[in-house]
């Protein structure tokens, strides 16, 4: 059993086509979205409907949030805010109602998903140490968790008292440990390198494989530019930051 675990798409058509590509010929079976489905690239809604129709279990992230209300936005950047405003606009009213129902944590087989934090998942907060692993690691009820939000991927390991952060390839699932682990992102990498991001969850013999594809970078570079979105959104792609 093979679990393509994918998030922070943020509207890039082109790097989830390339994701699902490579997901579908590694054998996986199964696929989960860890939220943030839409916002910075300009193909909100054709993402969407994209994993709405896989049927996959799906958290909600920050943007998913922003773009599915009307009121106005709280704790965005200028630039983010821009492009949610735009992404509102490009969203059907079904889409919208979609992504409002959407649950901030589900449990999946023997693991947990979110988007965020496991202690305030609704407060969006960023897990950037071990400190910051910590605290989530104290809601945290089965072995493994998968999140996202911060765009580059990282794990934490929980064993005892102790809490150590982890770079990885591969990552042997062990026994009596907790394991908090970001994938990274589809959409927008930001440590450093371009390419899409995701993981794959042996499920059945216990590891996760961390996947880097390359994608058309420079049609979902364009197509930013032709909607009017930012220029920065369009060059942030190469830079992956």
């Amino acid at each position: 059993m093979r679990f393509a675990i994918f998030g922070d798409i943020h509207a890039n058509l082109e790097a989830l086509q390339a994701v699902l590509a490579d997901a579908e010929a590694n054998h996986c079976t199964h696929y989960v979205c860890l939220g943030d489905i839409v916002g910075y690239n300009a193909n909100p809604h054709e993402c969407l409907e994209i994993v709405r129709g896989m049927e996959c279990p799906v958290v909600k992230g920050n943007h998913d949030e922003q773009a599915s209300l009307i009121e106005d936005l709280e704790g965005f950047n200028p630039l983010a805010e821009e492009a949610i405003n735009w992404t509102r606009e490009h969203l059907t009213d079904e889409d919208k109602e979609w992504l409002r129902d959407l649950r901030l944590v589900r449990q999946v087989r023997d693991y947990t998903i979110v988007h965020a934090t496991l202690d305030t998942p609704h407060k969006w907060g960023y897990v950037f140490n071990q400190l910051d692993a910590a605290a989530s690691f104290n809601y945290q009820h089965t072995t493994v968790c998968f999140y996202g939000h911060t765009h580059a991927p990282r794990a934490y390991m929980l064993d005892g008292t102790s809490v150590r952060s982890l770079t990885f390839e591969k990552l042997r699932i062990e026994p009596q440990k907790k394991y908090f682990i970001n994938v990274g992102s589809v959409g927008q990498p930001r440590d450093g390198d371009w390419h899409a991001s995701y993981a794959i969850y042996h499920a059945d013999k216990k590891y996760v494989e961390l996947r880097r594809i390359e994608y058309d970078i420079n049609t979902a570079q364009d197509k930013i530019l032709d909607a009017g979105l930012p220029q920065r959104l369009a060059d942030r792609l190469a830079l992956g930051k």
